[in-house]
């Protein structure tokens, strides 16, 4: 592969792995509101905040990963970006900071608890819808150029385009159905089956939600980015792997066992993530090679040689070592039944 191929791929990965952190740590977070103590289901909302007492940290890694990788390989398409989205990602980094400032006031005093529930849980909705609906602003259609060769956002059409809305629902939905699997299966290895069927129920309702509002998200690209669509459609064999994907993970929510709730949750999550990748993968290869259709090519936007392989040799470096740490908190936190199944209560379990 040349150099930009192997630097998008590169911030690909990283991307992918945001996404799908972030949609877990944040739909966590808005399922511990609903199922608040008020709610009469205290056990869902002590096991969604004792997934976000470790976790949220370890996503916060990737989103600064995604800034470094994509200033440091493609530092024009992060003037780009930079430019015509300064307006919905500063929103995002404002809601970012308050999240983050009352997970860390909430370990330290009691007092903040119930609010914290509340920022997390809206926080924890807007953030991905933002983060997503911002897509479409790469599609092309709403990103002008002027004389001066300035780069400004079409701000009123991008808010009057139904693919903006259509993308925001998809991000909304995917959020909170990640969230519920992993949450079941999280309850599940906990072995607390009564709070596995409250998140296996949310699963149920959630997944063909997902998959209308992945369907209209596709569909109402057009006309702004119709050479989107076409390529969406040259690539279906990758759509088509992932529906199975999707078919095989929603159905082992159903799938039997010799005891206990039916459902294999960690089936399901699995087969549900391999979804998304590759979905993710037909889609990247359709958008290839714009990263803003049709002002800029990644060949165009990537850096100089030098640079590029010190920072591939940085990025190797760097993985290397968080490697094992990632390891080590998956052991201690993802699958330590004494953490999981007994640690702190919900008010005092988000640091």
């Amino acid at each position: 592969m040349d150099n930009p191929t192997i630097a998008i791929s590169i911030l690909w990965a990283f991307i992918f792995a945001y996404a799908i952190l972030g949609s877990v740590d944040f739909g966590a977070g808005f399922w511990a509101l609903i199922y608040d103590r008020n709610s009469g289901d205290t056990r869902a909302a002590q096991i969604a905040n004792r997934y976000l007492s470790p976790s949220w940290e370890v996503t916060n890694v990737f989103l600064v990963l995604i800034a470094v990788a994509l200033v440091g390989f493609f530092p024009r398409a992060a003037f780009w970006f930079g430019t015509v989205l300064i307006v919905p990602v500063s929103l995002v980094l404002i809601l970012l900071t308050v999240r983050s400032s009352f997970m860390v006031y909430s370990y330290s005093t009691k007092r903040y608890s119930r609010l914290l529930r509340w920022i997390s849980g809206l926080t924890g909705v807007l953030i991905p819808g933002l983060l997503l609906s911002v897509l479409p602003v790469s599609l092309g259609g709403f990103v002008e150029v002027d004389p001066g060769q300035q780069p400004y956002l079409l701000f009123g059409k991008l808010l009057s385009s139904p693919t903006e809305y259509a993308h925001l629902a998809f991000g909304i939905a995917s959020e909170l159905f990640l969230a519920a699997l992993f949450l079941s299966d999280y309850a599940h290895e906990a072995d607390d089956i009564s709070t596995y069927r409250v998140y296996r129920k949310s699963a149920k309702v959630l997944g063909p939600l997902t998959l209308v509002t992945a369907v209209l998200a596709t569909y109402t690209m057009a006309p702004e980015a119709e050479w989107i669509v076409e390529g969406i459609q040259a690539h279906w064999p990758w759509f088509l792997a992932s529906i199975v994907s999707f078919g095989i993970g929603y159905s082992a929510l159903w799938w039997p066992k010799k005891a206990g709730a039916p459902g294999r949750p960690r089936i399901a999550i699995t087969f549900v993530i391999g979804q998304y990748f590759l979905a993710s993968i037909g889609y990247g290869m359709a958008h290839l090679p714009y990263l803003l259709y049709p002002h800029l090519t990644i060949d165009q936007a990537v850096t100089n040689p030098s640079i590029f392989r010190a920072l591939l040799i940085s990025y190797s470096l760097g993985v290397a070592v968080l490697a094992p740490g990632f390891y080590l908190f998956w052991r201690l936190f993802l699958k330590d039944k004494k953490y999981i199944g007994k640690g702190p209560d919900a008010e005092g379990s988000v640091k």
